[in-house]
């Protein structure tokens, strides 16, 4: 019986919050707040015209890009910081002054050094979400346990196989602890990306409807948004931080 209601209480949640919703709606009797049922019309008509599919893809294509290229680079300095304590004194201050850096500010002076161009914008993403990643990686590469590291050495591991079979498996937990916020962090800045600079995608979309007080559409392209991160939450992040806490069992 409890199996069973833990199964159906995301359902009931989901059903909550329209019930919730749709009262609200009707008790305002506002153009400000569509009912459920006008969004999902928009919604609807949005993806057989192609309009949502089309502005959605273009923003996931940027989202993983720029994610990807954060995430090769920052692992690869985080984890060269983290062994090296030189090199980590060296270049701490600049990591604290990315992080404080606010967002906005990079994605503007991006497009004033570069032009409002394609490149401008995944770097600045990039650039936006690097520092987290670096900082997160560092920390887990400071913990590698010595002994395991000592013992790879003793039996002449060399460099590849010491990596894939000593270091990976202590640096997966937080390989996916950045991975996790960083995907939450990247398509949040994307959409101010799009707003500030891009003629298409979805920050460009919602931007078009806030002039013209679309609120419908702009719930609509919200929803189809959230609806395909929360998709890449359930089939491919939440396996993969599962995995990483099967050693905790």
């Amino acid at each position: 019986m409890l199996i069973a209601l833990r199964k159906i209480m995301p359902v009931l949640s989901f059903l909550a919050l329209l019930l919730v919703w749709q009262a609200l709606a009707a008790f305002l009797n506002s153009n400000n707040l569509p009912t459920p049922l006008v969004v999902g019309k928009v919604l609807w008509q949005g993806c057989l015209n192609g309009q949502i599919p089309y502005h959605l893809g273009v923003t996931l294509l940027r989202l993983i890009v720029s994610f990807s290229i954060a995430m090769l680079l920052g692992c690869g300095l985080g984890i060269l910081l983290g062994r090296n304590k030189k090199l980590d004194s060296f270049f701490d201050n600049w990591l604290v002054i990315f992080l404080n850096i606010p967002a906005l500010v990079t994605i503007i002076l991006c497009y004033v050094w570069f032009g409002l161009t394609e490149v401008a914008a995944i770097l600045a993403v990039v650039i936006n979400k690097l520092p987290n990643v670096i900082v997160t990686i560092r920390e887990g590469a400071r913990a590698l346990d010595q002994d395991l590291l000592e013992m790879a050495r003793s039996y002449r591991f060399g460099r590849k196989k010491t990596l894939l079979n000593v270091v990976w498996p202590q640096l997966y937990p937080y390989i996916m602890g950045a991975t996790r916020t960083g995907l939450a962090l990247v398509w949040k800045i994307i959409l101010v990306v799009e707003l500030l600079g891009r003629s298409n995608g979805v920050g460009f979309q919602l931007y078009s409807f806030f002039q013209l007080f679309d609120v419908a559409s702009l719930l609509a392209y919200t929803i189809a948004f959230v609806g395909i991160i929360q998709l890449l939450e359930l089939m491919v992040l939440k396996p993969l931080d599962a995995r990483a806490q099967r050693w905790r069992r």
